[in-house]
């Protein structure tokens, strides 16, 4: 079964406002190492769909919410038949309950 990985528009924007951040921040090099990360943990969906735990603070959507970390960003994804969307990339530095906005 192939499966295809989907970025929501929220998602692209998100992981492009990290790069941007870190990049006046830290450096182009930090950023561009941070982003790399993040695409790099998503990939591993395609062999393991289910790998990521379920998001408790998402279990009222009729879509079923799973998550990976990488360093402090959640990463919020959801599963129809052969696609993974990747809904959002949640900085877990930010109050939890944002979270419930990424529709």
């Amino acid at each position: 079964m192939e499966i295809i990985l989907v970025w929501s528009q929220l998602a692209e924007r998100q992981l492009r406002s990290i790069y941007d951040y870190y990049y006046v921040k830290a450096s182009p090099s930090v950023a561009k190492k941070l982003t790399n990360r993040i695409v790099r943990k998503v990939s591993i969906l395609e062999e393991n769909p289910l790998i990521g735990q379920k998001e408790e603070l998402l279990v009222d959507y009729t879509e079923d919410y799973r998550y990976l970390v990488e360093g402090n960003y959640k990463i919020v994804y959801w599963i129809q038949k052969q696609t993974i969307t990747i809904a959002a990339i949640f900085d877990c530095r930010q109050n939890p309950v944002e979270m419930k906005n990424i529709t």
